[in-house]
Parts: C-alpha cells; structure tokens; sequence
C-alpha cells in the first residue's frame, strides 16, 4: 500500500493512542523510523525523481521528520509521568536479602599466617612476579650452572625475565632498601612449570625471613613451632626437623607435622646463606638470619581437609560457598 507523506501524521497520532508502556512506543517508531520504516522508505524513493522535485520533496520529508519525532518525544514524557504516578511502595514488606559471597580459603589462610607472623613482628612485604634472573635465582646463591634451577621448572618470558618460581625473590628486594635488624613476611603467586591433583602451574608461597645479631637455629625452631601450634590450633602438635638442602640456606631443613597419625611435611627453611646476605651488602659475620617457606595450598588442603588442588581455581560456587560463614580477621 503507499503511503502519502502527508499521512504519516495522522497515521501515527492513531498508533500513539493505543501505546501504554515505553516497549510499544518503541514498536511504534520502529515502523515510521527504523530501516524498513514509512518514512525512511519514502527518503529512499528520493532518488527516482529529477534535481528539482528531490530538494523539494526533501524538504518536505525532513518537516513530516521532526513533526513525528516531537509526537513521539511528548508520548514518551508522557509514558513517564503515567508510570510514576502508579508505582505504589509497600513499606510493610520485609526487606530483600543480598546473597553475599565468601572469602576465597587461599585468601582466608594467607590473612591467619599474616596474623599469626604480625604478632612476633614481622611485616608484610610484596613485589614483582615478573623477575630478573639476578633476584630469582643468583642472588639466592643460585648460580647460572646451579641444579637447583632445573627443580624449578621455571616459565622464561624470554633470555632476561621470568615469571617468579618462589617469593623469596620478595627478600631480596626488602633487604636492599632497609637496614637489619628486619622481619619480612612474603605472600604471594609464584608460577612453575607443573599440574597435578597436588600440583599447579600458580600457586601460592609465603617466605619468612628474619635478620639480627645473634640469630640461630633454635630461634627458628621456635618460632616455627608455635606458629603450626597456633595455625592447628593445637599446642600438643608433634613437629620435626629433617636435614635438607636449600642454596640459599645453610644448614636447611624439613619441617614434619604428626597429621592423622602421618608424618607430613609442611615447609623448608634454614639459617640464611652467607652469601645471600653478602649479595644484599650485609655483614655476615655481624648478621646472621633464618628463613622459611611454605606453600598456602598445602595448608589450606590440611585446614579445610580438602584431597584435590585444582578446586581452588575451579571457582566452583558450590566448594565456595562452604567458606562463607568464616570471617577474614
């Protein structure tokens, strides 16, 4: 059927009239104004006709244009005012309750060591996960040619970066811009090349690291002691150090807990290399310092008695959602 331009107003008026919610009126203006519309067919027509008859049948489009658009603009405001002079608020109705998230459990142990290593004075450090060779290996006492490096397993972003196979890299930084005596803490993502129900590609470390004047070995069994006391909860927990080998601690160990009736073992640590703190332009002889390191997942895995790795980053609302009624403090 065609349409007359001169129609076009009064074809709309009718259609307004049985418009009652903003979705109709969009219907509406669809049908004169959108691609297919009426009014943007007859501008289509324009090209059939000769110079003369275009400019002037142009002129008379764009006026039917911006009289349907002011029709259409006063519906609308229209539209409004009817909607809002409607809408009725029961204030007896009970209010709506949010369903508030969790607090992820690697986030929720990292906070309990953090407050547990708080009270004997350390602080909290971070850096960069994105690392030179220099601070994640050779300043550690962990030379180009070391065997150390092939149990990292480590993801090169090429000859100079890499992405950080432990936080200890974190210690280095700190003791070159501060003086001892310190206590750093490090948490934080570190990445190497591994994946398995115990194993992943990132995962999380804290490093400890404490330097002073007349530090030793029985200063770090100490404080090791009461923090897995304090961590399980359990003053009568069996712990034990087993002899091991870091490149950056001399002499280094293995800490063991008693968990369900197993020897386990939980972190390495050591009393600070020599050279490490020769790197870092401090006084061996005056110095000396222990360090620690243990993965969050493993004791997350024992304090929410979880068996598989991977549901920490599976971001499973049901295994989430089981941590929700635990406060992060």
């Amino acid at each position: 059927m065609d349409i007359n331009h001169t129609d076009l107003e009064y074809l709309l008026k009718e259609d307004l009239k049985s418009c009652n919610k903003e979705h109709d009126l969009l219907q509406v203006k669809s049908k004169y104004l959108g691609k297919k519309g009426l009014l943007t067919s007859l501008f289509a027509s324009i090209k059939k006709l000769n110079q003369e008859e275009r400019k002037k049948f142009g002129v008379e489009l764009n006026n039917v244009k911006n009289t349907l658009l002011l029709l259409l603009d006063k519906k609308l405001d229209s539209l409004k005012v009817t909607n809002q002079s409607t809408i009725k608020i029961d204030l007896d109705v009970p209010p709506r309750h949010h369903n508030n998230g969790s607090h992820h459990p690697i986030s929720l142990v990292i906070k309990r060591i953090e407050n547990i290593f708080l009270k004997y004075g350390f602080d909290i450090h971070d850096g960069p996960e994105i690392e030179t060779e220099h601070y994640n290996f050779e300043s550690l006492n962990i030379g180009d040619n070391h065997p150390a490096r092939d149990m990292h397993d480590t993801f090169y972003l090429n000859n100079k970066l890499l992405l950080r196979t432990h936080t200890s890299s974190v210690q280095i930084h700190a003791m070159e811009n501060s003086a001892p005596p310190f206590r750093v803490l490090a948490p934080g993502r570190v990445y190497r090349c591994d994946s398995d129900p115990t194993h992943s590609p990132m995962f999380h470390q804290i490093e400890g690291l404490c330097v002073d004047t007349d530090i030793t070995f029985s200063n770090l069994k100490w404080i090791l002691n009461n923090f897995i006391s304090d961590f399980f909860d359990n003053k009568n927990i069996k712990t034990r150090f087993r002899p091991s080998y870091f490149p950056f601690t001399e002499p280094s160990a293995e800490m063991d807990i008693m968990f369900n009736n197993k020897w386990l073992e939980v972190l390495g640590c050591g009393m600070v290399h020599p050279n490490v703190l020769k790197n870092v332009n401090i006084d061996s002889k005056k110095y000396s310092g222990f360090a620690f390191g243990l993965g969050i997942e493993r004791f997350a895995m024992l304090a929410y008695q979880i068996k598989d790795l991977r549901v920490f980053f599976e971001n499973d609302i049901n295994f989430l959602e089981q941590f929700k009624n635990i406060r992060l403090s």
